[in-house]
């Protein structure tokens, strides 16, 4: 969530960065000035009922202290003329300066009650507006417009006709669709022998390597979360649609453990030695999917339920673009010690997510399909997620605290470097190599090889 002070004070850059995310800034933002003025005019005008109300509240005092003094009216000199004066004052227009500083009250409790209507509803736009680009971000409509960062590795060669990893998976028998979809339906997966064996061995070895050569600290967090937990990430209220709602609780199925590690800080002060924090966790993944049917049917690209091991950064805010590149490069050492070829796509600001404020996506080739397909994304989300969530930081030598940015990317998508590793590594004969570094993992196997039920 942006800042409500910095909208307010910056309402046309504000348009202009949205105009560049592709968001109808004029609509999203309609009645926002309207709003904002509502409420100013509520707060001086309260104000003012505070300050007349205080007057007489300072009279009635005043009078109350010359009575205690004797009598209202005595010979004397003209200080002690003018105090019987108030006396005689207070005594008879007491009752009307009451009745004025309860009217006052009254109407200051209306404003406030209207200073508080407006702010609720400029807050609620507030959760509808994206986060915006950062000034590095290239300016553009759609993926068409992303920018190739880099790219790593060599691009295999083949002497035939290389197979998606729908029909090698099947062939071996160790990927089965039309079982997933007689027990859940479409868009599951299920695994058999040496294939669930190859998810378990990725994810662990992505466990690995992040928390003993990246110093990322494990988390294993609930599956399940409520609907703070969503809102603090972003997911909430914007995108229920893409959720799996348990009917008649508070709880959701995480569509990535972002949310559940993410929050494991909601609503608390971390000490700026404690920064930066990383964590990975790995977990299932539940998505709906909402407005995507028609795309990516085939195969284990787009599914309800996938597993996969994420990155999450809480850092100080000088740090978080540094610390970016880094989540990035943890991200891209498993691809490289995989030896799967990749580019990294640094997202215009038509196809950036909604929280973020800088994402490069990690696309794997997939030589079955003959394109490059994501399976990473990693964003810079400065103190978006952290407003939300309420996740603050108290800097070094001082009281006052601030939001910390946060941070996170797929380290990986345990599915689709498992189908990436099908299609890369596969052989003529049918077989499918196994990355040298996954061999510990995999118990000395080196090949995956045809497995009849």
């Amino acid at each position: 969530m942006l800042d409500l002070g910095f909208v307010r004070a910056n309402l046309a850059l504000v348009k202009e960065k949205l105009s560049q995310r592709g968001v109808d800034a004029e609509a999203l933002l309609a009645g926002f000035e309207e709003l904002d003025q509502r409420r100013r005019s509520a707060i001086t005008e309260a104000e003012k009922k505070k300050a007349e109300a205080n007057k007489f509240s300072a009279i009635i005092a005043k009078a109350q202290q010359a009575r205690k003094q004797g009598p209202p009216i005595k010979q004397g000199t003209v200080t002690e003329f003018a105090a019987g004066v108030t006396q005689i004052i207070g005594v008879v227009a007491e009752p009307y300066m009451r009745d004025q500083i309860r009217v006052l009250k009254e109407d200051t409790e209306h404003l406030e009650v209207e200073t508080a209507t407006a702010e609720e509803a400029m807050r609620a736009v507030l959760h509808q507006i994206p986060n915006l680009p950062h000034e590095s971000v290239p300016v553009g409509k759609s993926a068409d417009d992303n920018v190739e960062v880099r790219r790593w590795g060599t691009i295999r060669s083949f002497e035939y006709t290389p197979k998606a990893h729908w029909d090698i998976g099947k062939e071996l028998g160790i990927l089965d669709f039309d079982r997933a979809a007689k027990i859940s339906g479409a868009r599951f997966a299920v695994y058999w022998q040496a294939g669930a064996r190859l998810e378990r061995a990725l994810a662990n070895f992505m466990l690995d390597v992040h928390t003993r050569e990246h110093g990322y600290t494990e988390v294993l967090p609930p599956y399940m979360v409520n609907s703070a937990s969503l809102f603090g990430t972003g997911q909430l209220p914007k995108f229920e649609e893409d959720l799996f709602h348990c009917e008649g609780s508070d709880h959701w199925m995480i569509p990535t453990a972002e949310v559940p590690v993410t929050n494991l800080f909601r609503d608390e002060t971390l000490e700026a030695k404690q920064l930066p924090i990383s964590l990975t966790a790995y977990s299932p993944c539940f998505r709906s999917e909402a407005g995507s049917y028609g795309k990516d049917v085939r195969g284990l690209i787009r599914q309800h339920q996938f597993q996969k091991v994420e990155l999450v950064k809480f850092v100080a805010p000088e740090q978080s673009y540094e610390e970016h590149e880094k989540l990035t490069r943890h991200a891209e050492t498993i691809l490289q010690k995989l030896e799967l070829p990749y580019r990294v796509m640094c997202l215009c600001t038509g196809d950036m997510g909604f929280s973020s404020a800088k994402t490069y996506d990690i696309e794997v080739w997939l030589p079955g399909q003959n394109t490059y397909r994501e399976i990473s994304s990693c964003s810079n989300f400065e103190a978006f997620q952290a407003r939300r969530a309420n996740i603050r930081y108290r800097p070094q030598g001082q009281k006052k605290t601030e939001f910390v940015h946060t941070l996170n990317g797929s380290g990986l998508a345990v599915g689709r470097t498992w189908l990436a590793i099908l299609e890369n590594y596969q052989q003529a004969d049918g077989r499918v190599r196994i990355p040298d570094a996954l061999v510990p993992y995999m118990h000395g196997e080196t090949m995956l090889e045809m497995y009849t039920r």
